[in-house]
């Protein structure tokens, strides 16, 4: 029995659903918002193949020591524009990562008033990770709020 978790997060966003899908998936957009507020991602640094089989890769850098950085080179396994993107990364050389590959899943979904559910699912985490990574996210949404205001 493994003591690893999923991350859940469920957001509600004031934006229709096809504006949140783009936000994830449009290079310029994702480099204003990715990553928790104190850490940017340089433009340059993001490429994006949303396709199955295509990538993400990104790399995320501290604000108060650019020379502390995390970068993100993920998969693309299932990919439905405006619905669903699932990715896996390979974290076997990540000592904080308890197992070989990170898997994300998010989906989109209608809410009332023209808004979005978004629902991302990501692990497997230690238990001691696991917050951490809810308080990231969580940050990144503060971010995403404004860039689709």
């Amino acid at each position: 029995m493994s003591d690893n978790t999923d991350l859940v997060v469920t957001r509600i966003l004031n934006a229709p659903r096809a504006m949140v899908y783009r936000a994830f998936v449009d290079p310029d957009q994702l480099s204003q918002w990715f990553g928790p507020v104190g850490w940017s991602v340089p433009r340059d640094s993001v490429d994006i193949d949303a396709r199955p089989g295509g990538h993400q890769r990104l790399t995320m850098v501290s604000d108060e020591d650019p020379a502390m950085s995390s970068w993100v080179n993920a998969t693309f396994t299932e990919v439905i524009e405006n619905e669903l993107l699932v990715g896996e990364e390979d974290t076997s050389n990540a000592p904080h990562f308890p197992g070989d590959v990170m898997r994300m899943r998010i989906e989109f979904h209608d809410e009332p008033d023209g808004r979005t559910r978004l629902v991302i699912t990501q692990g497997p985490y230690t238990p001691e990770m696991v917050e951490m990574a809810r308080e990231g996210w969580n940050s990144s949404f503060t971010k995403l709020d404004k860039i689709l205001a």
